[in-house]
């Protein structure tokens, strides 16, 4: 049986774009991917927010009187709370009393699947919980003094505290050795001049999907938020067979807990180091344009979003006002494609290609012998075509990014 939920959402003055009822909506399809079923939404005013409750006494009171009646197993709030806040509104509900990070936390926890993916959910909860650690009477205040201390020693609330600063510590250092290990591989790729790519996107947008049917990657996909928390990277060969590695990345929702985004810094990586991007977006879904601006501010904060960024419309087999589609003509780089059918993955492809020619110039120069570290530039930031060596000078032809082919050819013999 699922766990009844009752969902509280509070709402601020000129908080965000989103409505109450968009918010409402959001929560829900979380509580689903939970296994939860929502019996009751309660609007909550909070002008100003109580330090003690966040939310008002009447409103207190209301959601109070439905856990009475019986049939509330859990309260979920759709803002963060205080520690101080959850633990009232727990002991004047009688129920489990959770807020929004919470929740996504648990998503994540369920769909972690590999040893990295666990360490990070792991980050997210610790560094979630710490500030957050009060005492709860005198079972958090035992003593424990014993031969050799010079004191009462620490209470338990202390001890809790260090083990908990301590685990993170480690997880923070093992998640650093998984970031070199990346590094590692994305040089290599480098070294082998092959383009990457990343996708990124709103949680459920599809890109799983997407990767599957650019490269036959058979990745995991479930119609659910946060199924991908692990990149996983494959190549594929564009119509003009050039290389490319494409890179699925964990998927981003409005406003975002920062958290989150401090735990999966190690995944994230793989966005920031990307040759361009490709962001898919669910354009059957009512709620397009505040997915894309979602997206857009957790690119912004994570300095990508000047990023060379081909947009997906994805889903378009489902789509009913295709009026939708022109609304992004403006758009440099654009393909509208339902992955899951394999619709238009050409037409994709071939704006991949127009996406890598986009700011690059083909040079043809001759350079003179002592000047192999332009040669090891090209290598390293362009496609090198024909490189002659002779008495008289270095024979490159290459395909350069425009900064980088106007550096090599001031230099030309």
């Amino acid at each position: 049986m699922p766990e009844r939920i009752l969902l509280a959402i509070v709402v601020f003055n000129n908080r965000s774009s989103w409505t109450p009822q968009d918010e409402a909506a959001e929560m829900t399809e979380l509580i689903h991917s939970c296994g939860g079923q929502v019996v009751h939404t309660v609007f909550c005013k909070a002008m100003p927010p109580t330090a003690s409750h966040l939310i008002t006494k009447g409103k207190v009171e209301e959601i109070q009187g439905f856990c009475a009646l019986g049939g509330v197993d859990c309260v979920i709030l759709g803002s963060d709370l205080k520690g101080v806040q959850q633990r009232n509104l727990e002991e004047d509900f009688g129920v489990k009393t959770i807020d929004r990070t919470q929740l996504i936390l648990e998503i994540f926890a369920r769909n972690a699947q590999s040893l990295e993916g666990k360490m990070q959910v792991e980050l997210a909860q610790l560094q979630y919980r710490l500030p957050r650690l009060v005492g709860h009477g005198q079972e958090m205040s035992r003593l424990g003094g014993g031969i050799g201390t010079s004191g009462p020693g620490e209470t338990k609330l202390e001890v809790d505290r260090r083990r908990i600063a301590e685990r993170i510590t480690k997880l923070k250092k093992d998640l650093q050795q998984v970031t070199q290990s990346r590094q590692i591989k994305r040089k290599k790729r480098q070294e082998q001049q092959v383009p990457t790519a990343a996708l990124v996107g709103y949680t459920n947008a599809g890109k799983s999907t997407l990767l599957n049917a650019l490269t036959d990657a058979a990745a995991r996909t479930h119609e659910g938020l946060f199924t991908t928390l692990d990149p996983l990277s494959r190549q594929t060969f564009l119509p003009d067979h050039r290389k490319v590695v494409f890179t699925d990345t964990v998927g981003f929702m409005h406003d975002l807990p920062h958290g989150l985004i401090e735990a999966f810094k190690a995944t994230l990586e793989e966005v920031r180091q990307a040759d361009f991007l490709l962001h898919v977006m669910d354009i059957s879904n009512s709620n397009y344009r505040h997915f894309y601006s979602s997206v857009n501010a957790v690119l912004d904060e994570l300095g990508v979003l000047d990023k060379p960024t081909v947009l997906v419309l994805n889903k378009i087999d489902q789509l009913e006002d295709q009026k939708r589609l022109r609304e992004f003509d403006t758009h440099p780089l654009v393909a509208a494609v339902s992955a899951l059918k394999g619709q238009n993955i050409q037409s994709l492809l071939l704006t991949l290609e127009e996406a890598l020619s986009q700011g690059t110039k083909e040079i043809d120069v001759v350079l003179a012998t002592n000047r192999m570290d332009l040669v090891n530039l090209a290598y390293a930031q362009g496609q090198v075509l024909n490189v002659d060596y002779a008495p008289n000078g270095i024979h490159l032809k290459a395909i350069l990014s425009t900064k980088t082919a106007g550096l090599i050819t001031k230099e030309k013999l």
